[in-house]
C-alpha cells in the first residue's frame, strides 16, 4: 500500500494505461482526486462518465502545481512536450511517472526538458497492457499481479523511488528494477518485435486480392498470432522509432532465424526442422508468465 494517501493524482492519458492506475488507486482509496488531461475531450468525458477521473484538467499550471503524483500514459512521442509543460509549474513535492514501454529516450527528454528537477521523474513500464485501448478498456485488475520496471536515474532520491514504487503496488503489481538500456534491449526482443512481426503479417495479407478468402479459413492460430497487430498503430510506431537501434538488432536476428529456416525448407531437410521445432517448443512449454 502507498505510505500515505495520495491527495491529488494527475493523468495525462486516461485511456487503458492511465485509466487503469486511477481506477485501482480508487478502488484501494488510495487517493482522494484524479485530475485528468487528454487531447480528445469526447475521451475526457467518457472517463468521466465511468468515475476513471473525478474531473478534466483544463489549466496544467493550476493542476500540476500541488500534486501529488503525475502520470504520464500517452504515446511516447508526446512525452517531451508534455514535460515541457508541466515542469514550469511542478511543486517541490509532486513527482512524474509514466508508462511508456521504451525507457531510454524518456530519459534522454526528462534531462532535457527537466535540468534540475530531473529528480522528480521516476521512469516506469508497466508490464501490462492489451491491444484495446481508450477510456472504456480501463480496469482496475489491469496491474493485479503484473510486473512494473522502475528505471530509476541517478538524481532520483530512495524516497522517491519509494513513492512511486508504492503507488504502483497500491495497484497490485509486483516491481522490478533494470537500467534503461538493459530494459530497452529486453523489450526490444520480448515485446516490440513480436508486435512489429504481428503487424507486418496482418498488413502483408491485407495486401493481397484474395484477403478475405484467407481470413474466412484463420483460426486460432493466426488469431493468437495476430491479436496485437490490432494495438494502437500511433503508440506503436512511436515506441518502435524510439527503440529503433535495439529492435533493429533484434529483427536482424530474426531475419537470420528466418533465412535457416527457408533453407531447411529448399534443402527438404526434415530433421533441421523438427529440432528448430523441438528447441522452441521446449522452451515456450516450460515458461510461464510471473
Amino acid at each position: 500500500m502507498v505510505a500515505s494517501l495520495l491527495n491529488k493524482v494527475v493523468i495525462f492519458g486516461v485511456g487503458l494505461i492511465g485509466g487503469s492506475f486511477a481506477l485501482a488507486l480508487k478502488r484501494a482509496n488510495a487517493v482522494t482526486t484524479v485530475v485528468g488531461f487528454g487531447r480528445s475531450e469526447a475521451t475526457l468525458q467518457e472517463a468521466m462518465q465511468l468515475s476513471i477521473i473525478d474531473r478534466i484538467g483544463r489549466d496544467i499550471a493550476t493542476e500540476v502545481c500541488d500534486a501529488d503524483l503525475i502520470l504520464l500514459a500517452t504515446p511516447v512521442g508526446q512525452m517531451s512536450d508534455l514535460m515541457a509543460r508541466i515542469v514550469p509549474f511542478l511543486g517541490a513535492h509532486s513527482l512524474l511517472t509514466d508508462g511508456g514501454s521504451t525507457k531510454s529516450d524518456v530519459v534522454r527528454e526528462v534531462y532535457a526538458q527537466m535540468g534540475g528537477k530531473a529528480g522528480q521523474f521516476v521512469p516506469a513500464h508497466p508490464i501490462a497492457g492489451a491491444e484495446l485501448s481508450g477510456a472504456a478498456a480501463a480496469r482496475a485488475d489491469l496491474y493485479q499481479g503484473k510486473k512494473v520496471v522502475l528505471t530509476p536515474l541517478p538524481e532520483n532520491s530512495a524516497a522517491a523511488v519509494q513513492r512511486v514504487a508504492s503507488a504502483w503496488q497500491t495497484c497490485g503489481a509486483n516491481i522490478h528494477q533494470l537500467s534503461c538500456t538493459e530494459h530497452d534491449a529486453v523489450f526490444a526482443a520480448v515485446s516490440h518485435l513480436p508486435h512489429l512481426l504481428s503487424f507486418a503479417l496482418v498488413h502483408e495479407l491485407a495486401q493481397r486480392d484474395n484477403r478475405d478468402l484467407l481470413l474466412s479459413y484463420a483460426a486460432s492460430g493466426f488469431r493468437d498470432f495476430t491479436r496485437i497487430a490490432a494495438s494502437s498503430p500511433e503508440m506503436w510506431r512511436d515506441i518502435c522509432l524510439a527503440n529503433r537501434a535495439a529492435l533493429l538488432q533484434e529483427l536482424q536476428r530474426y531475419i537470420a532465424e528466418l533465412t535457416q529456416m527457408s533453407a531447411a525448407l529448399e534443402a527438404n531437410d526434415a530433421q533441421r526442422l523438427e529440432q528448430t521445432f523441438h528447441t522452441a517448443r521446449e522452451l515456450r512449454a516450460g515458461w510461464s508468465v510471473k
